[in-house]
C-alpha cells in the first residue's frame, strides 16, 4: 500500500543529485578580475589579443588563476582587488598604446570562482541583482523635443518635393520645435497644397493659419507624435543594450521608466567612468564624394589637405587614405535597415543598406551625376571615422537599396549591420541620477538574507519536529529538499538574484510547509476515524492532494499575474515565487511520501506512529507513549483498540 517503485526513488535520488550539482557553484562566491572587449567595431578579440594579455601579465608579475576567452571577451581572475588594478593598468597600457584613442575597452569586473569541472558540466552561479552584488546604477532622460524636431526637419524635405510633384512653389518653408508653416503665394495654391499634402504625407496635419488665408501649419499627428516618442524611445534601449554587452554585465537591468526615462542596472561593474564612456557611445553613417584630383592624392600620401575636405583611413589593415568632402551626401539619418547579407555573384560578405524616402531620393539623384566617381561610405565611432568602402559609380541608383561590400568577414559585416541599424541613438540622453552600490554592501545584504532564510527554516523544522514528531523530520527534510530544488532551478535558469528574491525564498519555505501541515493532519483525522495506520498514511496523501492543489494552483495565478505585469524587483520576486510555488508541490507531497514509505512502507502489522497527539473528536485524548508491534520505539498515537483507554479531558 505504502510503497514506491524502485524507478521513484530512482528518479528522487536522481533529483537530489542534480540539486546538489547545480546548487554547488553559489558557495565559491566571486573574485575580482579584468575583462577585455572591444571598443570598435573594427578591431576584435582573438587568439592574438589572448596571448598578448598572457604576455602581459607574465611581464609584470602577477599571477592570475584563470585566464578565459569566450569569443567576445577576455577574463583574467585574481586573487585580491590590489591585483586586479594593477593588472587593469598594465594590460591597458599593452592593448591601447594611444591613450586618446583605445581599440580596447579594459574594465574592472567580478566572476565566479566556479571550478571549471563544474563549470563544464554547466553547473553555474546564480547572477546577483544589483542591491546583492553591487555595481552601478544611471537613471536617464531622453530629450524627447529633439526626438519631435528631428521628425519635422526629416518631413520638410518630403513636403517640398510632394509642392514640387504637384506643381506649386512655396515662397516660404520654416520649420519649428513641432511644426512646419508653409507660406503660398495665394489662397487657391494653400488650398490646393493643403489637399496634395493631405494625400501624400498623412502622417501631418494642415491648418490654415487664424486671418492668413496663404499660410499652412503643419502638425504632427497625436498618433504620429506618440509613435515617434515610443520608437525613440525603444531604438534607445535597443543601442545601450548592445553597448553594454561590451562591459560583460551578466544581466544588466535596461528598461523604460514612465514616457521619456530609462533605468540603467549594471551589477557587478566597478568602474563607473568606462561604464559612462561605453553608454555613451556614438556610432553613425555618412555618405561623402572621394576628391581624387592630384591635390588630394598628395593629401592621401600625407601632404596638406585642401580646404573643404578631410582625410579618413580606409578600413583593415594595411588600408590607405581617402581624402573625401566635408559635406555629407547622407546621413545614419536616412537609414531604415542595415543587414548582413552575401554578394549574389561574388558571394562575399556585404550589408544591404535600405533608405527612407529622402535618402532614396537623395541618393538617386547623386548617384545619377556622379557616375564614374568614387563615392565613400564612412563609420563614425566616438568622433573617430573611418572608410568602411569607397566604391565607383558605375549607374544611377533609384530603389533605395545600397550594398556596402569591401574587405570584411560575414562578422564583421552582421556587427557593421548591428551598429548601423542600433548604433546610433534617436535622440540624446543626460544622465540625472547615478548610484554606485560598494560590493562590501552587496556582501552584507547576502548575509542579511542568508542569515533570514536560515533562522526562518531553523524555526520551522524545531516547530515541525516538536509537534508532530517523526513525520515533522520528514517534513524539515521535505523542506531542505524543496530549498535545494529552488537554488539549482535558479541556478540552472541563470535567473538573477536580489533581495526580494531572498524574501521570496523565505516566503516558499513557509507555504511549502503549509502542504504537509495539511498532510500530516489529515493522517491524524484518519487515525481518529478509527483506520489502521497504513490505510491512515495513504489516504493522508490522497485527501490532502486536492486541497494541496487548489491552494498552490490560486497562488501561483497570483505569482504568474505578478510575472507577467510586473518589472524589475517586482518580476524577480514573481519568478522565485513561482519556481517555489513548483518545487514545494514536488518537495512535500512524493519526497515527504517517499521518506514515509521508506520508513513504515515494509512493516506489515503497524501498529503505531509518529505523528503528535491525536485529539477524540468528543474531548478525550490520548496522548500516550506505546510500543508498536515491531518494537521499533514509543510513538504518540495509539491504534485504534487503545483509542478506547481514557486519558484526562482537555477542554479546546
Amino acid at each position: 500500500m505504502n510503497r514506491y517503485p524502485l524507478w521513484k526513488y530512482a528518479l528522487l535520488l536522481l533529483s537530489l543529485l542534480v540539486g546538489l550539482l547545480y546548487t554547488l557553484p553559489n558557495f565559491y562566491g566571486e573574485a575580482p578580475a579584468v575583462q577585455v572587449s572591444s571598443a570598435k567595431s573594427v578591431v576584435k578579440v582573438d587568439n592574438r589579443t589572448l596571448q598578448k594579455v598572457e604576455e602581459t601579465l607574465r611581464s609584470q608579475g602577477l599571477s592570475s588563476d584563470l585566464v578565459q576567452w569566450d569569443g567576445n571577451t577576455i577574463r583574467a581572475r585574481f586573487g585580491s582587488t590590489d591585483e586586479q588594478i594593477k593588472a587593469k593598468d598594465a594590460i591597458n597600457s599593452a592593448l591601447n598604446p594611444d591613450a586618446q584613442d583605445p581599440s580596447y575597452v579594459v574594465a574592472l569586473n567580478l566572476i565566479s570562482r566556479t571550478p571549471a569541472w563544474l563549470t563544464a558540466l554547466g553547473a553555474n552561479p546564480m547572477f546577483l541583482g544589483l542591491d546583492l552584488r553591487g555595481g552601478v546604477h544611471f537613471l536617464m532622460q531622453v530629450d524627447m523635443a529633439t526626438v519631435i524636431q528631428k521628425k519635422v526637419e526629416a518631413l520638410s524635405g518630403d513636403v517640398r518635393s510632394t509642392l514640387r510633384t504637384a506643381g506649386i512653389t512655396p515662397q516660404n518653408l520654416q520649420s519649428s520645435a513641432r511644426t512646419l508653416t508653409l507660406t503660398l503665394a495665394s489662397a487657391d495654391e494653400a488650398a490646393r497644397a493643403r489637399d496634395a499634402l493631405g494625400r501624400e504625407l498623412p502622417d501631418l496635419v494642415w491648418t490654415p493659419a487664424p486671418g492668413n488665408p496663404v499660410q499652412l501649419s503643419g502638425a504632427l499627428r497625436p498618433a504620429v507624435l506618440q509613435a515617434t516618442q515610443e520608437g525613440a524611445l525603444k531604438q534607445n534601449i535597443a543601442t545601450l543594450r548592445n553597448r553594454v554587452n561590451e562591459l560583460g554585465v551578466a544581466e544588466p537591468i535596461i528598461q523604460q521608466q514612465g514616457l521619456d526615462r530609462i533605468v540603467i542596472q549594471l551589477p557587478g561593474v566597478q568602474d563607473t567612468a568606462k561604464a559612462k564612456d561605453i553608454i555613451g557611445r556614438t556610432a553613425t553613417l555618412e555618405v561623402r564624394m572621394v576628391d581624387d584630383s592630384a591635390a588630394a592624392q598628395a593629401a592621401a600620401q600625407g601632404g596638406s589637405i585642401p580646404l573643404g575636405m578631410e582625410r579618413y583611413a580606409e578600413r583593415g589593415e594595411g588600408g590607405g587614405a581617402v581624402v573625401v568632402h566635408r559635406q555629407a551626401i547622407l546621413t545614419g539619418e536616412n537609414l531604415s535597415d542595415a543587414q548582413a547579407g552575401f554578394d549574389s555573384q561574388t558571394q562575399e560578405p556585404v550589408v544591404n543598406l535600405t533608405l527612407d524616402s529622402r535618402g532614396t531620393r537623395i541618393f538617386r539623384d547623386v548617384t545619377r551625376d556622379n557616375v564614374g566617381k568614387r563615392m565613400a561610405i564612412l563609420l563614425f565611432e566616438k568622433g573617430k571615422g573611418e572608410v568602411v568602402t569607397a566604391p565607383v559609380i558605375r549607374t544611377e541608383i533609384p530603389g533605395g537599396r545600397v550594398q556596402i561590400s569591401g574587405a570584411m568577414t560575414a562578422i564583421e559585416a552582421a556587427d557593421t549591420a548591428l551598429l548601423l541599424r542600433a548604433g546610433s541613438l534617436a535622440a540624446p540622453m543626460d544622465i540625472i541620477e547615478e548610484r554606485t552600490i560598494g560590493p562590501s554592501l552587496g556582501a552584507e545584504n547576502i548575509a542579511k538574507g542568508f542569515h533570514s532564510v536560515a533562522w526562518g527554516f531553523a524555526a520551522i523544522a524545531v516547530f515541525m519536529i516538536v509537534y508532530y514528531v517523526l513525520f515533522g523530520v520528514f517534513s524539515a527534510l521535505a523542506l531542505s529538499f524543496n530549498l535545494l530544488l529552488l537554488v539549482a532551478l535558479l541556478s540552472m535558469l541563470q535567473a538573477t538574484l536580489t533581495l526580494p528574491g531572498i524574501a521570496a525564498i523565505a516566503l516558499a519555505l513557509g507555504m511549502a510547509i503549509d502542504s504537509n501541515v495539511l498532510i500530516n493532519e489529515r493522517i491524524r483525522e484518519e487515525l481518529r476515524a478509527g483506520l489502521p495506520p497504513q490505510k491512515a498514511i495513504a489516504l493522508g496523501y490522497d485527501r490532502a492532494w486536492a486541497t494541496i492543489l487548489d491552494s498552490n494552483v490560486t497562488t501561483l495565478a497570483a505569482g504568474v499575474a505578478l510575472l507577467v505585469f510586473g518589472t524589475g524587483p517586482i518580476r524577480g520576486f514573481a519568478i522565485v515565487h513561482c519556481l517555489g510555488i513548483l518545487t514545494s508541490m514536488f518537495s512535500s507531497v512524493v519526497f515527504s511520501r517517499a521518506l514515509v514509505n521508506l520508513w513504515y512502507g515494509g512493516k506489515k502489522k503497524l501498529k503505531t506512529v509518529a505523528i503528535g497527539t491525536v485529539w477524540r473528536p468528543d474531548g478525550p485524548v490520548t496522548d500516550l507513549a506505546v510500543e508498536d508491534a515491531e518494537g521499533d520505539g514509543p510513538g504518540f498515537v495509539a491504534t485504534p483498540a487503545r483509542l478506547g483507554k481514557t486519558a484526562p479531558t482537555r477542554k479546546h
